[in-house]
């Protein structure tokens, strides 16, 4: 997470504070908005289960893109280049 302060408070339950590990999204759109279905896909299993759905408007659909671009080099920077083995991303869901 970005040590950054924002310019209001975030808040959150308890539950929320642990998280949902998701290892798949499945991305839609329609011309308004963008789709993200975030699931788990367990090994030897044939179904995803999705645990979160996102839905954002494309303005903050790009934001985020480039939130993620600037905070992957940050990341990459400090612990090395990110490597991906094994299957292709379209082959877990990424789509």
């Amino acid at each position: 997470m970005d040590a950054k302060k924002t310019p209001f408070e975030v808040e959150m339950t308890p539950d929320m504070a642990q998280g949902i590990y998701a290892n798949s999204v499945f991305i839609g759109h329609l011309a308004s908005e963008f789709v993200l279905d975030f699931a788990r896909i367990v090994p030897g299993t044939k179904k995803a289960r999705v645990h979160s759905r996102i839905i954002m408007t494309p303005q903050n659909v790009l934001l985020l893109k480039n939130a993620l671009d600037e905070n992957l080099k940050r990341y990459e920077k400090h612990f090395g280049t990110i490597k991906i083995f094994g299957k292709t991303q379209k082959e877990i869901g990424f789509k």
